[in-house]
């Protein structure tokens, strides 16, 4: 089973995604991991190949082309990726919702930054990103009509959340 777990900045995909596949006992790939190693291969760190990627859309061409030839190969696995369930043949394909203070919240305490900066990075942020996959991919991120299931994670944890995707893997 293919399945990919998409969502917004500090709604918990890397969280429930790892959580599932040590429950599912199948590998899981991020589009973060991937970015990681293209920037080992570039012989630059996280930094500068953000800044590099910024003006190359190549970087993230190459990132959807790995992942999917990653699934491609697999019979089991979880991708966790903001655009994964555009660009591998998953048979369940889920998105992370939650609210903005909620998300804010997470990702301030993960990274020790104030309140008020990480909701102005996550706007900033979410707004380049519906422009770049526009721009590059021809997709509205908005739209989520390509989603088998939307979870809200405002009000579950990690492993609720898992339990949820795993009820509803059990379904097809």
């Amino acid at each position: 089973m293919i399945i990919t777990i998409g969502g917004v900045a500090g709604s918990g995909t890397t969280t429930a995604s790892k959580i599932l596949s040590e429950k599912m006992e199948i590998p899981y790939i991020s589009a973060g991991d991937i970015f990681r190693q293209m920037a080992e291969e570039h012989d630059m760190d996280i930094l500068k190949f953000s800044k590099y990627a910024e003006d190359n859309i190549e970087i993230d061409k190459e990132i959807d082309q790995r992942q999917a030839k990653i699934a491609r190969e697999s019979e089991a696995l979880i991708v966790e990726g903001r655009l994964s369930a555009y660009f591998i043949d998953a048979d369940l394909k889920i998105c992370f919702i939650a609210p903005l203070n909620v998300r804010a919240e997470r990702i301030s305490q993960r990274e020790g930054k104030p309140l008020k900066i990480v909701k102005e990075e996550i706007i900033q942020r979410g707004e380049s990103e519906a422009k770049r996959y526009q721009e590059i991919h021809q997709i509205d991120i908005n739209n989520l009509d390509i989603y088998d299931l939307i979870i809200n994670t405002h009000s579950f944890t990690p492993q609720s959340i898992a339990s949820i995707i795993l009820k509803a893997a059990e379904e097809l």
